[in-house]
């Protein structure tokens, strides 16, 4: 019962918030609901107008039994569909069942009791009158057929009336009775006519439903003996939300049969505790849920402070510490230019010492942003909840943690911190202003796309079930599971799966198979990795990925000087080189010569650099290590991907230094 409690908490907090009239939590008693009519009264129950509204969300007074209703009589107490509210549906030739008797009942026993509100008298005097769907005819809202009765499809070249557009369809049918409708009552000196607005109007429905609730009973949330609740809500997720967290509907198949006689043994939960419970989740999904298809994830504080999300994109590097494309600047064989060089690595190696370090400082200021603007106390509490429904019907809670502030900070922290690494910027970043790479942790949805490709956009399950594993990795500061990482790996060394135009693909799965691959190391092994090219890493591993990396960069770089749009052959064996670095760097290095050789006279600084580069990362190697044709673990991608992104440098003086940009398809 922790989280009904935690929820019944928040919806206190959250009713006292100043908000908009669209941003406040839903009062108890109530439910949304999708309405497609407006008919609007005089406070005597006369008909004004009738018109047709387009996409408009209400929220209307409901009883426990209509606001979980899927099927069967069970009205609403004001507004609810033409089936209900329209004496004459079945006169009209209304294809459904007629539920007014039902519906008007209702409606006097809340008028004619001590709880009654002048607007519900108003429509209880009209729909006594018999002549709703009369007035919509007349209207031309509700349209009929020759025999006077319901259109259900609208034939001509006419365009269709509105009220044929906002219901829903089908097989290309429509039923009129299925528009919900609710009421406008004009009252003088009365600024707010539209029923489902008015604060007061709620109150006295609110305050007439608690006094006919159901039997007294110990509620086990509070304590304490209120009256019990014997249906509970639905609709958290959307309006059309069948499924429900808490189900006692077992007059068939007997679920539970053999544990309990009914369902008040399992779960005894008052009707106030589970309307305010439902109410606050419901409110909450809707101003910061993360919703993954059916899937949905929520955090928050039960003071209603403002906390970030564990699925949030926290970007806090600013474009002037990004790398721009690739620079591929010709360097002078002048020892003045080379000399200019070497003291721009320079900078950019010790650039590169502190990087961590500043990236870890700028997390830290974020986080200490909410810690002081939301003045969380120590003793807060904090909830992350994952919802997930296997059928329409049925909801369950997949995921539920409490914390201290502090403790979930710090786990958030600590993620972005662990699993921080260069990523590539798609083109809608790109095009804000976000350099093409920058600093930062990847998004939930980078990672579900390294990991499954293309598969996971029609994919659910795998969508929902990794989303689900890395909860736990955000949120509890647990190690990032082996077989994820190692999937993402695959897929980035994979390279010549990418066709040439989805390249920026590619770089962002690269991004995000070296971001999993560092978490997984700091996290299972304690191992400290920097995020900028270590130079002085001499790890195998490490060394063969520069070496591909420089590779690759000579190619790309002749490829372009010539015109030439193909992939590098350092790109197209990728794959092979992972499993057998040796044989197939040979290979690589042998392919290097005729270019090598054509940049000679274009282009010698260039070479003169490359091969300067190249020479030192040999000679880091053990001659036995080099040797070995044993396969490369993710770390070479590190080294690739650090020594890649080295390469693209700034230019630093325009009219002394020709470049020539690599700019990636997207």
């Amino acid at each position: 019962m922790s989280w009904l409690s935690k929820l019944y908490q928040t919806y206190d907090q959250a009713a006292a918030l100043d908000l908009p009239l669209s941003e406040r939590v839903m009062p108890i008693c109530h439910t949304p609901q999708n309405a497609h009519i407006k008919i609007t009264l005089d406070d005597e129950g006369h008909f004004i107008r009738a018109e047709v509204l387009e996409k408009t969300q209400i929220v209307l007074p409901a009883t426990e039994k209509s606001a979980s209703r899927s099927s069967g009589e069970a009205p609403h107490p004001l507004a609810d569909k033409l089936q209900y509210v329209a004496q004459e549906y079945l006169h009209f030739g209304g294809k459904k069942k007629a539920y007014f008797e039902g519906y008007k009942d209702q409606l006097d026993q809340w008028v004619n009791s001590s709880h009654s509100h002048p607007k519900a008298l108003a429509v209880y005097r009209y729909i006594k009158k018999g002549q709703v769907i009369s007035d919509l005819v007349k209207a031309g809202v509700c349209h009929l057929n020759s025999d006077g009765e319901f259109l259900t499809q609208w034939q001509g070249e006419a365009e269709a009336p509105l009220l044929f557009k906002v219901l829903p369809k089908a097989k290309g049918i429509i039923e009129q009775g299925d528009a919900l409708v609710c009421w406008s009552v004009e009252i003088e000196g009365d600024k707010c006519p539209e029923t489902w607005k008015d604060p007061s109007l709620q109150q006295a429905w609110i305050d007439f439903d608690i006094n006919h609730s159901g039997d007294r009973a110990l509620c086990l949330v509070t304590g304490e003996e209120h009256a019990v609740a014997s249906n509970h809500p639905a609709k958290l997720r959307h309006t059309g939300d069948k499924a429900k967290l808490i189900s006692s509907n077992d007059t068939s198949g007997y679920t539970y049969r053999g544990r309990f006689y009914d369902s008040q043994q399992a779960a005894n939960i008052s009707f106030e505790v589970t309307q305010k419970a439902h109410n606050a989740l419901r409110w909450l999904i809707d101003q910061q849920g993360y919703r993954n298809g059916d899937q949905v994830i929520v955090a928050w504080a039960v003071s209603t402070k403002n906390i970030p999300q564990p699925l949030q994109d926290m970007d806090v590097w600013d474009g002037e510490d990004g790398w721009g494309e690739e620079d591929y600047s010709e360097v002078s064989t002048d020892n003045t230019e080379v000399s200019n060089q070497v003291k721009s690595s320079a900078v950019i190696e010790s650039h590169a010492e502190n990087l961590g370090a500043d990236f870890a400082h700028l997390i830290k200021q974020k986080l200490r942003g909410y810690r002081s603007a939301t003045t969380l106390k120590s003793d807060d509490s904090i909830v992350v909840m994952a919802l997930d429904s296997a059928t329409p019907g049925r909801m369950g809670v997949v995921y539920y943690r409490d914390f201290f502030p502090d403790e979930y900070l710090d786990h958030l922290e600590a993620w972005h911190n662990d699993v921080a690494w260069w990523q590539r910027a798609s083109k809608d970043k790109r095009d804000a202003g976000k350099p093409p790479w920058y600093l930062c942790t990847p998004s939930a949805w980078s990672i579900l796309q390294a990991v499954y490709g293309d598969i996971i956009k029609s994919n659910e399950t795998l969508k929902k079930n990794l989303t689900e594993r890395l909860l736990p990795c955000i949120t509890e500061k647990r190690p990032i599971p082996l077989d994820i990482m190692r999937r993402a790996v695959q897929r980035a060394v994979n390279r010549s799966s990418f066709k040439q135009d989805e390249q920026w693909q590619w770089e962002q799965n690269l991004g995000v198979a070296c971001a999993l691959y560092r978490g997984y190391q700091v996290r299972q092994n304690g191992r400290k990795i920097a995020m900028a090219l270590e130079t002085d890493n001499c790890s195998r591993d490490y060394l063969y990925g520069r070496l591909l990396a420089l590779a690759e960069n000579v190619e790309q770089f002749a490829l372009d000087k010539a015109g030439e749009k193909r992939m590098t052959n350092a790109g197209r064996l990728m794959q092979r080189f992972a499993d057998r670095p040796f044989s197939t760097w040979r290979n690589i290095e042998m392919s290097l010569q005729p270019y090598w050789q054509r940049l000679q006279v274009s282009s010698g600084g260039f070479v003169h650099d490359r091969k300067q580069k190249l020479d030192e990362i040999l000679n880091q190697f053990n001659s036995e290590n080099f040797t070995q044709d044993k396969a490369l673990s993710a770390e070479f991608l590190l080294g690739f991907h650090s020594q890649r992104l080295a390469l693209l440098k700034k230019k630093t003086d325009t009219n002394s230094h020709q470049t020539d940009t690599v700019t990636p398809e997207e």
